[in-house]
């Protein structure tokens, strides 16, 4: 551990990285790409805040006992596929600038990896018996180079010891690059349709955990749960990094 502060405070004297988020410096190279502050500004979820059990939504400012958390519904999620949707926390400082970086390189920080960790291992997203990332259409793979959801998805079925799925599920139809000024319907569309089981039999009666990087309207994960569910997958359990603030 001594070796490993002296080690970063060296490197952040010779090779100073600028935190993505207030352009300071980041203090640790295991932070990723923002500084102890950023981070700390940042909402990460504890598993204590009072949301949608189904779709994760904040109930902001309404707590309840830990034994009736399980019983919050938001209503609007009830027609969503998947089981459950969690999120490490808000899209904004620390998580947005991860979520960034993931689409740049194949590379996630320490820190971030342990939160995600956190995250997997809580009810009921710790209920899952395989990991399957959101895939993408060849197009954008090709333009990319690497899938951000294969990547997270790998990191937590190393830790978790998991069964790591990257076949099963497929993109047969691509959408647009920007879909950030679609409506929720917009975006319902534009994933209609989209997603093939390839080997129905691998997802069977499987609880599959659904990894991607961000939770915006839900239109995307519903789409892949939707079309796993149909293929007999007993549930269908939606881990993002970040998860949008409305």
């Amino acid at each position: 551990m001594l070796l490993t502060r002296v080690y970063d405070a060296l490197l952040t004297v010779a090779y100073p990285q600028a935190c993505r988020v207030c352009g300071g410096s980041v203090e640790e190279r295991n932070l990723g790409v923002a500084c102890k502050s950023c981070w700390k500004a940042t909402r990460v979820f504890t598993g204590a805040e009072t949301i949608c059990w189904k779709c994760g939504a904040l109930s902001p400012g309404i707590d309840v006992s830990p034994e009736i958390l399980p019983q919050v519904r938001c209503r609007q999620c009830d027609s969503q596929a998947f089981t459950a949707a969690r999120a490490v926390g808000l899209y904004e400082h620390g998580l947005r600038a991860s979520v960034l970086e993931s689409k740049r390189r194949p590379h996630l920080s320490p820190f971030l990896i342990n939160l995600l960790l956190d995250a997997a291992q809580r009810e009921p997203l710790n209920n899952a018996t395989r990991i399957i990332p959101v895939p993408l259409h060849d197009k954008r793979l090709r333009e990319r180079g690497f899938n951000q959801a294969a990547v997270i998805a790998e990191a937590l079925a190393k830790r978790l010891q998991l069964p790591l799925d990257e076949v099963c599920l497929t993109r047969i139809r691509g959408s647009e690059k920007y879909r950030a000024g679609l409506d929720p319907k917009g975006r319902r569309d534009t994933v209609n349709g989209a997603f093939h089981v390839r080997y129905p039999r691998l997802v069977e009666n499987e609880n599959v955990l659904l990894v991607d990087d961000v939770f915006t309207t839900g239109a995307t994960v519903n789409a892949c749960a939707a079309t796993l569910v149909k293929a007999r997958a007993r549930q269908v359990l939606v881990l993002t990094i970040a998860r949008g603030k409305s």
